[in-house]
């Protein structure tokens, strides 16, 4: 692959450019932003619309399992199949196979309850987003300068969770009063629909493919893995990852259901809720990568995220149990567990300082672990639901975000303490 020099010349000269946004992926930006509004219309309410519609609770569990497992693979895939195929087909690959499979999972799976069908079609969807949404991440990197390239990870990270969560969780409040759950979903089509129009009229920069090829690609992320048996800390840090979003993937599969017909919240009113949480999330990404740099990337972590965490999953549970259907209190509950999720960002500068020569192989562990968490959340739900109900869930949860606590501190080593003190360099991604 030939190093780009394209847009640098934007990049010094304009404000956008030095943001790290240039200018012929500009567009991107916000077409990734609007794929994921449709990707996460339904996340706060699918489970317990279909449990509405007469699906049991363990099979929509599955559903959302299998469809966890998908993205998993999907995460680790996106990069060499972007570098063997060229990002913009990748993301054409995922932005057809999203609209094409919901279709399927709407139009046949839901309409005529057939599970076989929906199981089938809402996995192979599952497919869609990694490669729209990681395919557009490596061609940020292929195309951004160097001296700002974590100025445009960093948008692209708030473009990506902007609209999984927070667009899409108020957008979803506001028209399912009006139009009803499954016509909300239908709408999601439009979203994913502008996300893949945007991508091919106006994004314009360049989509090189390797010339190694696309197994010769698959063997190096494959390869890839091998860095944990060189440098064990660096899978202790993909276990952190998993730990970090555990709670948001279980949810959707039992809270949602929890919160409306036992504590009695309204399904806008929840909508709104699950909105702020991933808002909060946003805004404390930034904060976070300031607040390593001052304080310690590992305490950060380890306090603002692993405690944190502790503290408001088991507060999603007892605050309304005490409490009732207070939406002034859940509302405070989000933004904690937001914040929480969002502090445990500066594992990207942790973790690729462990092994200094296999950064890249670092960063595939943790994007492996973003997946994983994923496809851990909804099965644990799955798993321990029933014998457990939603409190001793809830616990669970706690227990391994209070694990994650001491696993933190095993990442601590020299190059990782120069990083806290501001004495090397940053890896963000």
């Amino acid at each position: 692959m030939r190093e780009n020099t394209e847009g640098e010349n934007g990049a010094r000269r304009t404000w956008l450019g030095r943001q790290g946004i240039v200018r012929p992926l500009a567009w991107g930006f916000l077409a990734v932003l609007l794929f994921m509004v449709g990707d996460g219309v339904e996340l706060g309410f699918l489970a317990p619309y279909l449990e509405s519609i007469g699906f049991a609770a363990a099979d929509v569990a599955t559903l959302v399992s299998v469809y966890g497992i998908v993205v998993a693979v999907a995460a680790w895939l996106a990069g060499a199949l972007a570098e063997a195929w060229g990002p913009r087909r990748v993301m054409l690959a995922g932005f057809l196979i999203w609209f094409v499979f919901e279709l399927l999972f709407l139009g046949i799976g839901v309409a005529t309850k057939n599970y076989p069908v929906m199981l089938i079609s809402y996995g192979i969807r599952g497919l869609g987003y990694p490669f729209f949404s990681y395919g557009f991440l490596v061609w940020v990197t292929m195309r951004t300068p160097k001296e700002v390239i974590g100025r445009a990870v960093g948008w692209y990270w708030f473009a990506s969770t902007a609209g999984l969560g927070v667009v899409s969780s108020y957008f979803a409040g506001i028209v399912i009063p009006w139009l009803g759950q499954l016509a909300t979903m239908w709408l999601s089509l439009v979203f994913i629909a502008a996300g893949g129009l945007l991508l091919i009229v106006a994004v314009r920069a360049r989509s090189e493919r390797s010339d190694a090829g696309l197994s010769a690609n698959l063997r190096k992320v494959a390869g890839g893995l091998t860095v944990v048996k060189d440098h064990p800390k660096v899978g202790i840090g993909g276990v952190v990852r998993i730990i970090n979003t555990l709670c948001f993937y279980a949810f959707p599969v039992f809270i949602s259901t929890h919160m409306i017909n036992e504590i009695g919240f309204t399904l806008s009113q929840w909508q709104t809720i699950w909105g702020t949480m991933l808002f909060a999330n946003i805004l404390g990404n930034v904060a976070a990568g300031y607040l390593g740099d001052r304080i310690g990337q590992i305490t950060v972590v380890a306090w603002f995220g692993g405690l944190l965490c502790v503290i408001s999953v088991l507060a999603w549970y007892y605050v309304p149990e005490w409490l009732g259907a207070n939406f002034a209190a859940a509302m405070a509950i989000s933004i904690l567990l937001g914040l929480g999720m969002a502090a445990y960002v500066p594992l990207s500068a942790i973790v690729p300082l462990l092994a200094p020569n296999n950064k890249a192989a670092a960063v595939a562990i943790l994007n492996l672990g973003a997946g994983l968490s994923n496809a851990v959340g909804p099965v644990l739900a799955r798993i321990f639901l029933g014998p457990l109900g939603v409190g001793g869930l809830m616990w669970l949860l706690a227990a391994l975000y209070a694990v994650g606590i001491p696993l933190t501190y095993v990442l601590r080593d020299k190059r990782t303490e120069q990083a806290s003190a501001g004495r090397t360099e940053v890896i963000t991604g």
